[in-house]
C-alpha cells in the first residue's frame, strides 16, 4: 500500500492541527475529519469540472466519473506525493469545440486521446532528463502568449450564450464579481459555482430551464460512454493544449512543493504522465481531458490539509456521484444564459492568466522580440485565422500558438546572429548584480498578505 501513497500516518492525535502545522501528504486526520476535506475538495471542483462538458455538450456525469477514476490514477502514479485533484481542462474548450462540427463528438475525443498520449511523452521525457528544456523552448513569453489567446479566442462563444438571456447572464456575471470581493477563503475561491447557483436559481424563475430529461432518467445506472474515432484534422487542433497542459502541470506542482515544504521535482515527469494517461482514458470513454485544479489547491491553503487521503475521499465520492444519470441529467440542464455569465468570466480569467505569467516573470516588452511574439500571436489567436493543407486544419489557437514558438526562437537566432537586439528579456535581466540584490531583499522584507 505505501508503493500507491496509501500509508498514511495519523497527524497527532487526528482530531486538531497546532497552530503553525500542517497535515502532510503522507498524513491523515480522523476519517470523519478527513471525509469533511475530502467533501470541501468535490465541492471546489464541482463548478469548473461541470462547466466543460456542460458548454462542449459532453455528458456530465461522465466527465465526472473519469475525473474521479484520474484522481485515483494520479496519486497512483505520483505514490502519493502530489496531492492534488484532476478535473475538466478549459484549455480543451476551444478544441472540443472546432473539433465537433466537423468531426463530430467521437473525432472531438480522438483529439483528447491524442494530446493525453502527447503529454504521457512529455512526461516521460521530463521525468528521464529534467524540466529545463521546457522552459528553453516555452519561455514566459511564448507561455503567456498560448495561454492568453486560448481564453480570447473562446470570447464570441461566451457571447452567443450571454445573448440568448441577457438578465440572467448579468445576474450570474454580477454574482460572480460580487462573491470574489465580497468573502474571503473557499466561498471567495468558489464565486463561479457561486454564480452559476444564483443565476440557475434566476433562470428557474424565468422559466429557462427544462427539466425533461433529468425527471426521465434513473436514479441509478452507468454513465453514457463513448468510443473516440481519430481523425488528422484534429491535430492542428489540439496541439497547443498540450503545451499549455505541460506548463500549468509544471506550475501546480511547483506551487504544491512551496505548499508542503517538499521537493517534487523528482516526480514533475510522473504528474505529467499521471495527467497524460487519465486523459487519455477520459478520451477512450467519452470524458473531456483533465488538469490538476488550482481551486483544490486553494483549498489545501486554506485548511493546511495536504493529505492525499483527503483526495482519495473525494476521487471515490465522484465516481459515486456520476453512477446518477439524474444527477448527471441535473447538471445538464443549467441554461445558456448561466453559462454565458459564468463563461464571460471564465475566458476573461484565462486570458489574464496568460498576462499574470508575464507579470510574474517580469517579461521585457521593451525587447522587439517579446514585443513581436505576443503581437502577432495574440491577433492570430483572437481573430481566428485559418490555414487548410491538405485534411489538415489549423485554427486560431493552433496558429497563434505556433506563431509564439517561431517568432521567438527564429527572432532570436536572427537577433543573435546579427548582435541587433540589446534590450534584456526579462525587466531585472539587465540590472547590475548590486541592484538586483536590492531588490529581492527588499522583496524578502515586505510583510506577508494574511
Amino acid at each position: 500500500m505505501s508503493m500507491l501513497g496509501m500509508k498514511w500516518k495519523l497527524h497527532g492525535t487526528g482530531k486538531s492541527i497546532k497552530p503553525g502545522h500542517v497535515v502532510a501528504p503522507d498524513e491523515r486526520l480522523a476519517w470523519p475529519l478527513t471525509i469533511g476535506v475530502g467533501m470541501q475538495h468535490v465541492v471546489a471542483m464541482f463548478g469548473a469540472t461541470f462547466l466543460v462538458p456542460i458548454i462542449t455538450g459532453m455528458p456530465p456525469a461522465t466527465t465526472l466519473f473519469f475525473s474521479g477514476i484520474g484522481t485515483l490514477l494520479f496519486l497512483v502514479i505520483t505514490k502519493g506525493r502530489v496531492p492534488s485533484y484532476l478535473g475538466s481542462s478549459f484549455a480543451f474548450i476551444a478544441p472540443i469545440m472546432a473539433s465537433q462540427q466537423q468531426f463530430g463528438v467521437p473525432g472531438a475525443l480522438g483529439g483528447v486521446v491524442l494530446a493525453g498520449v502527447a503529454l504521457a511523452l512529455i512526461g516521460a521525457i521530463v521525468q528521464k532528463f529534467g524540466a529545463g528544456w521546457i522552459n528553453r523552448l516555452m519561455p514566459p513569453i511564448v507561455t503567456g502568449a498560448i495561454v492568453a489567446l486560448i481564453g480570447l479566442n473562446l470570447a464570441p462563444a461566451a457571447k452567443m450564450n450571454f445573448d440568448a438571456a441577457p438578465v440572467t447572464a448579468v445576474i450570474t456575471l454580477a454574482t460572480i464579481i460580487l462573491v470574489s470581493v465580497l468573502f474571503r477563503g473557499i466561498v471567495g475561491r468558489l464565486s463561479i459555482l457561486v454564480g452559476v447557483v444564483v443565476g440557475y436559481l434566476v433562470a428557474m424563475l424565468r422559466g429557462e430551464v427544462s427539466y425533461e430529461k433529468m425527471e426521465a432518467a434513473a436514479w441509478i445506472g452507468l454513465p453514457h460512454f463513448q468510443t473516440p474515432e481519430f481523425h488528422v484534422g484534429v491535430l492542428g487542433l489540439f496541439v497547443p493544449v498540450v503545451l499549455v497542459l505541460v506548463a500549468e502541470n509544471i506550475g501546480h506542482v511547483k506551487s504544491v512543493a512551496a505548499m508542503t515544504g517538499q521537493n517534487l521535482d523528482g516526480v514533475s515527469g510522473r504528474a505529467l504522465m499521471a495527467d497524460g494517461a487519465a486523459t487519455v482514458l477520459a478520451g477512450l470513454g467519452g470524458g473531456s481531458g483533465t488538469t490538476t485544479y488550482a481551486e483544490n489547491i486553494g483549498v489545501m491553503a486554506a485548511t493546511k490539509v495536504y493529505s492525499t487521503a483527503a483526495y482519495w475521499v473525494a476521487g471515490v465520492f465522484a465516481i459515486v456521484l456520476s453512477f446518477s444519470p439524474k444527477f448527471g441529467e441535473l447538471i445538464a440542464t443549467v441554461p445558456p444564459g448561466v453559462l454565458g455569465g459564468a463563461a464571460t468570466m471564465l475566458y476573461g480569467m484565462i486570458g489574464i492568466l496568460g498576462v499574470k505569467i508575464w507579470v510574474q516573470n517580469k517579461v521585457n516588452f521593451s525587447n522587439p522580440v517579446n514585443l513581436t511574439t505576443a503581437a502577432v500571436a495574440l491577433i492570430i489567436g483572437i481573430a481566428d485565422y485559418t490555414w487548410t493543407i491538405g485534411d489538415l486544419t489549423f485554427t486560431g489557437i493552433a496558429l497563434g500558438s505556433a506563431a509564439a514558438l517561431v517568432i521567438y526562437h527564429g527572432m532570436k537566432a536572427i537577433a543573435k546572429a546579427r548582435g541587433s537586439v540589446a534590450e534584456p528579456e526579462t525587466e531585472q535581466a539587465g540590472l547590475p548584480p548590486a541592484a538586483k540584490a536590492a531588490i529581492n531583499a527588499a522583496a524578502k522584507r515586505m510583510p506577508k498578505k494574511r
